[in-house]
């Protein structure tokens, strides 16, 4: 592996800019040496900065805290009489180890806590300066402190403004150092996601303490020689503005580049002097400069400049199959055993005494219904979440209640619904990311080596990555984010592979490339887990499938077994045992059709999730769009309400096109949307959230309005100053269908609206929707409970991979063999044959 210390042509860059500095100070003196002192102490400051902010992402506005810390600690220990070269590292530490102390508490926070509580520290450090009078001089500060001395020769204030040159010089080196090392890649990966970081065995709470540490340290052995150079130091040199001024000039000159710290320092420390002779006025000059250049190059100086320059290409070839396969095989064949696992959230049993075993050379899929907990058990696999009770066992070891990185570190990778990979890294260095790292992980060796190039193109090539590895993670499509985070997890050589909805928004011959690579992953002696909900999928490669319902486990059998298990066909279609009111009297088509889709396509990225739908609904109609979980249900609505643009086809609404036009127009036109899981306003109140669904509309609404929905919703009249926030859910779901109901829909759509509501309450809640039916509103419902469903419907269609399968009265699709098939495989309306273990092996 690359040396620390072996250079590369960025640190030949920096050699030669501090010989240049150290040579200018040949032919100019006075003031502007003295300046470019300033300039070499700020780019010290600014390095551990950037390393806190530009690598980690987290701001701190209290280094001016710091600064002061090894300032005043330098000049009492040097008038206490030691030397110079003593107590200049010894104020480091010292700053260092303020900040690691500050970081246990406040690395747990984010965002605006984070910057209040250094905020905070820097206004007791001032404080602490002003009061402290015995040891700090209060406001007359401390001054006279003697110049160093090194073999015999007195340093004067050009000798120490070198040496101020050669430690900034050494602090970008050991910055570029850092950002490629294990440690550094460890910190980009918490900037971009946490959550992602862990699941690679990163510790999120170290690695913050250490760029704490960092950013505390050289901000003291810049604090260090600032007092030095200046000769006096007192409170009025450590104002909260400085801590501002830090923080703008690594995001000016290019916040995580290396060179940034050293613009954005020169850009500050000069500009101001340049505009000196405008007397009063050059601080507004000086301001309305800095906001230009940071509106006109938002990635800093450094950053754009480097955006025009051109990349240099790696032309490492990937690492053969053999070899990429043999990496990836498991050292030992640890599968997984969960025995009783369960955990509550609120009071609700989100998951209830799981138990299945998954074995080395199998994959074992985990369905159900939305609601089931399925994601909740691989969190708790994973480590993400604590199980109360149950065990994990996985390579000997319950590892119940570990944290994430511990877990991750024993062999257990994951993948997640949505993909978490770390946008600012191309899709090779995600892969290098996940790759092991070695006791202490690597704070001093560069992870991108030749070796380590080659093996993760040759695992993206394993997972069939086509694009360019040097491309940004945040631009890639999202069959290809699929795909990387899938080379990222095997980079971790797991024994145990969990994959949470790998083929959510894929096309079909995706799916069965997919299927094959997953196939191939077991054969290699790795126990895949998949929670999958393309059933075709699921029944053709799984060995074993444990299906679940309401958090509560129902079977784990074969997939022949599995298809004809009474309980996962009732888990899916529903028990049929709620009642819900048929109409009064029969429909009869309106004049007109309220709704028209024709060809409507739509999806994420590259890939369209839906597939060429036509779908109509009359005036006063009640029709049910029905399949499983990743048919497109959610996608269609989503389309049909402006939150998403179609990529081709039509959106006809009373004769007026709509499609590709923004949701509040749409609302405008009276197509609203309730979506799934409510989302209510937790901190308004339940009449607030009723009174902003009229928000769109043109006159305000009548008091019997209210009312009368009121006196369709009882339950809410006793809670209208109660917060939404802690309404029930089934409290809730009525509070958004009121709210939809307060904007006077011309079309109603509900996404998912029984999901995790009791069966008392899916009761009562779709007697409403019977009586908003009979009312005459016309209805788009979406519900995994396709029997009940289908009692309230007067029409339904049902959706697989996309694409309308079926479509009739509600009562010629009650039992229909397509709609099984839609929720659990087999039957598919696909051309092709379905995908087989044997197919894709």
């Amino acid at each position: 592996m690359r040396s620390f210390f072996r250079p590369r042509p960025l640190d030949l860059t920096i050699l030669a800019l501090t010989a240049a500095a150290i040579l200018s100070l040949g032919v100019i003196g006075g003031y502007t040496q003295f300046v470019i002192g300033l300039v070499a102490i700020w780019t010290i400051l600014c390095v551990g900065l950037n390393a806190l902010y530009g690598l980690t992402g987290l701001v701190s506005l209290g280094q001016v805290g710091f600064f002061a810390i090894g300032a005043y600690a330098h000049a009492i220990l040097m008038q206490a009489g030691l030397s110079f070269w003593l107590a200049l590292p010894l104020a480091t530490a010292l700053s260092a180890g303020v900040g690691a102390l500050l970081a246990v508490p406040a690395v747990r926070m984010a965002g605006p806590f984070l910057a209040m509580v250094t905020i905070a520290f820097a206004f007791i450090v001032e404080h602490v300066a002003i009061e402290w009078r015995s040891l700090t001089g209060g406001q007359n500060g401390l001054m006279g402190f003697d110049m160093p001395g090194l073999l015999g020769l007195s340093f004067g204030e050009r000798e120490l403004v070198i040496l101020s040159i050669v430690l900034a010089g050494a602090a970008l080196l050991a910055y570029r150092a850092l950002s490629d090392s294990g440690w550094g890649m460890a910190m980009a990966a918490l900037r971009d996601q946490e959550v992602a970081a862990g699941s690679l065995g990163f510790d999120p709470f170290i690695t913050k303490l250490t760029a704490f540490a960092i950013a505390a340290g050289t901000a003291g052995l810049a604090g260090g020689l600032f007092a030095t150079l200046m000769q006096f130091i007192a409170p009025s040199n450590f104002m909260l503005s400085q801590s501002i001024l830090f923080l703008f000039a690594v995001i000016l000159g290019g916040a995580g580049t290396v060179l940034g710290p050293l613009v954005g320092a020169a850009i500050v420390v000069f500009l101001p002097e340049m505009l000196s002779g405008l007397a009063e006025y050059r601080l507004l000059f000086f301001g309305a400069l800095l906001i230009a250049v940071l509106l006109l190059a938002s990635r800093g100086v450094v950053g754009t400049i480097a955006a025009f320059l051109p990349r240099a290409t790696e032309t490492t070839p990937a690492a053969s199959r053999d070899t990429v396969l043999d990496f990836i095989r498991p050292e030992t064949r640890g599968g997984l055993k969960v025995e009783g696992l369960g955990i509550t959230f609120g009071g609700l049993k989100a998951v209830d005494g799981a138990t299945f075993d998954a074995a080395p050379g199998e994959v074992t899929a985990v369905i159900g219904p939305n609601g089931a907990g399925k994601t909740t058990l691989l969190n708790m696999v994973s480590g993400f979440y604590v199980p109360e009770t149950g065990r994990i066992e996985t390579a000997g070891r319950n590892v119940a209640g570990w944290s994430m990185h511990a877990t991750a570190r024993l062999g257990v990778a994951r993948t997640y619904q949505a993909t978490r990979l770390f946008g600012a890294l191309s899709a090779e260095e995600n892969v290098i990311a996940g790759l092991p790292r070695g006791r202490g992980g690597a704070p001093f060796s560069a992870l991108a080596t030749p070796d380590r190039r080659a093996l993760a193109r040759g695992l993206l090539a394993l997972v069939e990555y086509e694009g360019d590895p040097a491309t940004p993670a945040d631009d890639l499509p999202h069959v290809d984010r699929r795909l990387v985070e899938i080379a990222r997890a095997l980079a971790m050589r797991p024994h145990v592979l969990l994959l949470d909805e790998p083929a959510a928004g894929l096309m079909h011959a995706d799916k069965r490339a997919l299927s094959g690579l997953l196939r191939k992953l077991a054969d290699c002696g790795i126990a895949v887990v998949l929670v999958e909900h393309d059933m075709e999928m699921v029944m053709g490669i799984s060995d074993r499938i444990f299906a679940m319902d309401a958090g509560q486990p129902i079977a784990f059998d074969t997939p022949e077994a599995i298809r004809s298990n009474e309980k996962v066909i009732a888990a899916y279609l529903g028990e049929g045992t709620l009642d819900a009111p048929p109409r009064e009297l029969d429909y009869v088509p309106g004049a007109m059709e309220r709704l028209i889709t024709r060809k409507l396509c739509a999806g994420y990225g590259a890939a369209d999730v839906l597939q060429e739908v036509d779908l109509r609904i009359g005036q006063g109609e009640l029709v049910a769009l029905l399949g499983a979980n990743g048919a497109g249900k959610s996608t269609f609505l989503k389309t049909l309400s402006g939150l998403m643009s179609p990529s081709a086809g039509e959106i006809i609404l009373e004769d007026r096109n709509i499609e590709g036009r923004p949701a509040h127009q749409i609302v405008e036109r009276g197509l609203v949307l309730v979506p799934e899981g409510r989302q209510v306003f937790p901190d308004l109140t339940v009449a607030q959230n009723i009174e902003l669904g009229a928000y769109k509309r043109k006159e305000r609404p009548d008091p019997s309005e209210l009312e009368a929905i009121l006196t369709r919703f009882p339950r809410l009249r006793e809670r209208m100053n109660t917060p939404a926030g802690l309404l029930s859910g089934g409290e809730q779901q009525m509070m958004a269908i009121a709210r939809g109901l307060m904007a006077k829909p011309r079309l109603l759509l509900l996404d998912e609206p029984s999901l995790g509501l009791a069966p008392a309450m899916i009761e009562e809640l779709y007697a409403i929707l019977a009586e908003l039916r009979d009312d005459g509103i016309t209805i788009l419902l979406v519900d995994q409970m396709a029997t009940l469903a289908l009692a309230v419907a007067d029409r339904a269609y049902v959706l697989e991979q996309g694409r309308v399968v079926a479509e009739g009265t509600a009562e010629e699709l009650q039992g229909d063999e397509a709609l099984i098939a839609a929720y659990l495989g087999g039957g598919t309306a696909e051309a092709e044959a379905p995908l087989l273990k044997e197919d894709v092996a």
